[in-house]
């Protein structure tokens, strides 16, 4: 704990006091998103996609699959998992605000856009873009639990601090994504 300004000393005792209860809280925290990593992996690198742009092939996948009731996703290759895991690590990826992290190199992958609830394709699209994925602290890694959309194919800013995993030990400063202090659960905004 960092020293008090002589100003307060009052504080101390109190601040002391909640500190363990403080540390429990942030484990809640982490562990109620234990299964945000999952469902990236459910919704983003399933095994058996098409291997094609067609869509009644699409939509036969979805509708046996699941996954109607998102009128955008994006599949990112099974092959490139070990990739995709780095964008949260500074291997892979830049802070891009937040919790996100920019990936460093673009990424291909298929954007299957349907009418929501009718599981009617409107558009398969192979793209390669630069991934924003929300990171968080899961089990000591920090992994993606929300994939991004990236409509304006936003690049990294080369000056951005890297993305870190509690894991690696450079240093890099404690607010950037999965830093041990980042246990916040994924950005809702508008996501693929």
């Amino acid at each position: 704990m960092k020293p008090l300004p002589h100003k307060l000393p009052f504080l101390r005792p109190v601040l002391k006091a909640m500190t363990p209860s403080l540390q429990h809280l942030s484990s809640l925290k982490l562990s109620k998103w234990n299964n945000g990593y999952k469902i990236f992996l459910k919704r983003h690198i399933r095994s058996e996609t098409p291997d094609t742009l067609d869509q009644n092939e699409w939509q036969k996948y979805i509708m046996h699959n699941g996954g109607c009731d998102r009128p955008t996703q994006s599949f990112l290759d099974k092959n490139d998992l070990e990739k995709v895991k780095a964008v949260c690590t500074n291997r892979g990826g830049k802070v891009y605000k937040e919790n996100l992290c920019i990936s460093r190199q673009p990424f291909t992958f298929v954007t299957v856009r349907s009418e929501q609830g009718t599981c009617g394709i409107r558009s398969v699209r192979k793209e390669s873009k630069h991934l924003i994925l929300a990171c968080e602290v899961l089990e000591n890694q920090c992994l993606p639990v929300h994939f991004e959309g990236n409509p304006g194919n936003l690049r990294p800013d080369n000056n951005a601090k890297a993305c870190q995993d509690p894991q690696d030990r450079s240093p890099i400063p404690s607010s950037t994504p999965c830093s041990p202090m980042t246990v916040s659960p994924p950005t809702k905004t508008t996501s693929s």
